[in-house]
This record gives C-alpha cells, sequence and structure tokens, in this order.
C-alpha cells in the first residue's frame, strides 16, 4: 500500500467495524478506581485481548504485576533489519459521576452531530479503536514489528507502572512508542505533545475534637474540624488564584496564543467569573502548578445536624511543572499544609502519590516521519503543544529506552470533555489518527527496505 489515498480508503473499510468494537468496550464500565468494579476492568482486559487475537496474532497476553489491574500486551515481531514500534492506549476509564446527568446513557455510544458520545470514547478506549483500524487496513502489508500495549490502571495513576516495566520492559522494547492519550490543538486540527506536567495528591485529615458537639453549646469557642479544613484548603492559593505552596518549579512552555474568549468557551467558564493566576494562559495550563481538591469527606447537607464536626478529609491533587521532582512536590505541598494548619489542628497524611512530568523530544527520523504522517491525514501542520494532564509512562519509556522516539499524540479535543459529562470523540478526527498511523508503519516498512 503506497499511496495515501489507498491508506485512507482503506481506514474507511474497517471503520466501521471498529466503532462497532469501541461500542462493545465502551459497555464495559471499567472503573479502575473502584473497586467494585474489578471485575469489569478484567473483562474489559479480556475483550480487548480477544479484538486483538482476531488479527490473528499468535502473542497476545494479559498480565499485570502484584497488586496492579490487568493489561494486555501483543507482539507481532520485526522482520530482520526491521523497526518495531508500540503502540499504547489504556481500557480503564474514570467514574461517570452522577449518570442522570449526561445526555444520554454513559457506557452506550450514542452518535450525534457528527460526533461519539459515551464514557472512554476518548479517554481511552477510542485510541483501542484507533490502533485496530490502522492495523486492520494493512493487514499482512505491516513490514514493521508491532507491539501493543493497552493498561488497565491510568486512571489510578498507574501505581505499579515502574514495577510492570521491570517486568515487561524486554517485550515493551521499540525502536518508537506511540502514546495515543493526549489532545489535538482544535477539531481538524491535530498536535503532538511537547510536555506534560506532573501530579502528586494526598489525603489530608483534619480532627478538632474527639467527639461531636452541639453547635449552639460550644460554636464560637471551639474549632469544628470541617469549617478548619475550608481554611486550610484556602490557604493553598494567593489572592490572584495562584498557587501558594513554596518551593515549587515553573518551566516555560511553547509560545502558543490561547485567547481568554476561546479559553472561556471552551471550558464553560460562566458569566463574570475570573481566571485564576498570573502570566499567560498557556503557561498557567502548562508549566505552573495547579492545585485541586478533588474530593471531600463530611456530612451530606441533606439530614445534616447542627453539630460541631470532629473529623474532616480532603483528598489534594496537584500538578506540578514539567521539571518538578515529584517528591520535593509532595514534600512541599505537606509542609504548606502542616505550617498553615489553623488553631494548632492535628492533622495527618494518607494515600501519598507522585509522579514527575516530562518534556518530549521530536528529534531522529521516526519522529519527523511521524510528525509528516499526521501533516498528510489532516492536511494541516500538526501543533507542538504542552498539556496540563499527567501522563507519568511517557517520562518512563523516556528513561527506560533513551534512543525510542517517543511520541505522544491523540483524539481529545476542547470538546471532548474527557473525566466529565457527555464525554465525547469527532469522527473525523478519529478516522483521521488511524489513517496517520497506517501511514507511519506503512513509511517505516518502505525506509526499511530501502
Amino acid at each position: 500500500m503506497t499511496s495515501i489515498a489507498d491508506v485512507r480508503a482503506a481506514v474507511a473499510r474497517e471503520l466501521p467495524q471498529a466503532l462497532d468494537d469501541l461500542a462493545k468496550l465502551v459497555a464495559i464500565p471499567s472503573v479502575s478506581m473502584a473497586t467494585d468494579h474489578a471485575d469489569d476492568v478484567a473483562a474489559s482486559a479480556e475483550a480487548v485481548a480477544g479484538l486483538v487475537r482476531e488479527l490473528g496474532w499468535a502473542d497476545v497476553r494479559i498480565v499485570s504485576v502484584p497488586g496492579g489491574r490487568p493489561a494486555v500486551i501483543a507482539k507481532r515481531p520485526a522482520a530482520p533489519g526491521a523497526p518495531t514500534v508500540c503502540f499504547y492506549a489504556h481500557h480503564d476509564v474514570q467514574p461517570t459521576g452522577e449518570a442522570s446527568s449526561w445526555t444520554s446513557d454513559p457506557f452506550t455510544v450514542t452518535r450525534r452531530d457528527g460526533r461519539l458520545y459515551g464514557r472512554g470514547v476518548v479517554d481511552d478506549k477510542g485510541a483501542i479503536a484507533v490502533h485496530l483500524t490502522a492495523l486492520r487496513a494493512l493487514g499482512d502489508e505491516l513490514g514493521v514489528g508491532v507491539t501493543l500495549l493497552i493498561e488497565g490502571e491510568e486512571e489510578v495513576g498507574s501505581p505499579t507502572m515502574d514495577a510492570f516495566l521491570d517486568e515487561f520492559s524486554d517485550d515493551l522494547d521499540a525502536d518508537a512508542f506511540v502514546i495515543l492519550d493526549s489532545g489535538n490543538w482544535a477539531v481538524g486540527r491535530p498536535a503532538f505533545t511537547s510536555s506534560l506536567r506532573g501530579l502528586v495528591d494526598l489525603v489530608v485529615e483534619v480532627r478538632t475534637l474527639d467527639h461531636a458537639l452541639h453547635s449552639g453549646q460550644y460554636g464560637g469557642a471551639v474549632p469544628d474540624a470541617l469549617t478548619t479544613l475550608c481554611r486550610l484548603l484556602g490557604s493553598l492559593w494567593d489572592a490572584d488564584g495562584a498557587v501558594a505552596v513554596a518551593g515549587l518549579d515553573s518551566t516555560p512552555v511553547a509560545e502558543l496564543d490561547y485567547p481568554e474568549d476561546r479559553l472561556r468557551a471552551e471550558s464553560g467558564l460562566l458569566h463574570g467569573v475570573d481566571f485564576i493566576g498570573r502570566g499567560r494562559l498557556v503557561q498557567r495550563l502548562w508549566g505552573e502548578p495547579a492545585v485541586t481538591v478533588i474530593g471531600l469527606d463530611a456530612p451530606k447537607v441533606e439530614g445534616a445536624s447542627n453539630t460541631l464536626v470532629p473529623r474532616a478529609r480532603a483528598k489534594v491533587s496537584m500538578r506540578i511543572a514539567p521539571t518538578q521532582d515529584a517528591s520535593q512536590a509532595l514534600d512541599a505541598l505537606r509542609k504548606h499544609l502542616v505550617d498553615h494548619a489553623p488553631f494548632g489542628t492535628r492533622i495527618s497524611f494518607e494515600e501519598e502519590s507522585g509522579a514527575a512530568g516530562c518534556q518530549l523530544r521530536f528529534d531522529g527520523d521516526i519522529a519527523q516521519t511521524a510528525v509528516a504522517c499526521l501533516r498528510d491525514s489532516w492536511g494541516v501542520d500538526p501543533v507542538f503543544m504542552g498539556m496540563g494532564g499527567s501522563i507519568p509512562l511517557a517520562g518512563n519509556l523516556m528513561h527506560r529506552f533513551p534512543r525510542a522516539a517517543v511520541l505522544l499524540t491523540g483524539i481529545v479535543d476542547p470538546d471532548s470533555r474527557m473525566h466529565g459529562l457527555d464525554e465525547s470523540v469527532d469522527l473525523d478526527d478519529l478516522e483521521k489518527a488511524a489513517v496517520a498511523e497506517a501511514l507511519l508503519l506503512t513509511r517505516l516498512a518502505q525506509a526499511a527496505d530501502a
């Protein structure tokens, strides 16, 4: 298969089957952070492995390490002298939130106005469909080695990934890694991710009392844990909404213009609500730390009694600059909370974790070939942009396989709402991503034969 037109035609032929497969994968609620969905995560891995076995590949395994969730590794070896490409995606998903708030059932793929809706259609089961479409389009004409790594715990921060790579690095060794789990600049405008923020988080617990008290009898003299926790959490930001934790890095990022009106529209920021932080918007989003309180353990409003709460907990998530050491950032966050605990409050920490960000390179023949493949598939030059999210695997692969090209791209666009309600993917971009992957394999095979 030598022409772009031939590749487009082959991908278009295979796309309906891939969309059917995507619907079946989305129907499995593989929420990795929920223990009551462990069987669903296992079923999702089995479903992915089954789809890969339909390609006729002999080496397809479901694997894990102690404490880890199931991943799929599949291999089709390279001919002598030909390179190997490892395609990555993950089959676990985020919780849906309040399912009744979705426009349609989150675990049923629904098509509306050129987009597919459902939990995982873009993050990241849609990427599995892209990989399968490219491979089916080429059939036995691959000409290069291909490895598939479909992870099962990305949405909980890949906690066993270091041990996983220790165990399976020989199976995953490749000349290029294509991580299809990132974003594009806009619908119809592809991108490569040039930097990623890291992530640290912890649970902080505040205790002020050894039992609950009547708020009228003791309020005004005795502090309650929930109000104290709110005051502590408020100390994490300064008056402009910038992170107030001392000792954190800032990393310069790509010089791109992100107009305020575009960010306001794409984020759904309500009229009259101000942006937070200082400096260029892309710098705030990609190169600066950001703190978010992502969970609270506290009494519900409905049924709340007039009592001083003795104990309250919050989960604090902090994105860190691409060059920031994760352990130092976690130390800084912990120190800030200890130093700012009001009223001599007792605080403690649990469930701490951290992963560094990274800056990605685009040197070498394979990277430049990939850039050309995105350009030829979409018909426009790809953008090189930072991402505020965290994908620890990218930096890990760069460290373990320093001679390999690590390429991070995706099918997410500003309307995709990954992790949120009504998650969706643009169908045209999904198809173009499959064309780009098929072109990459084709051109690498041609270069090996030359």
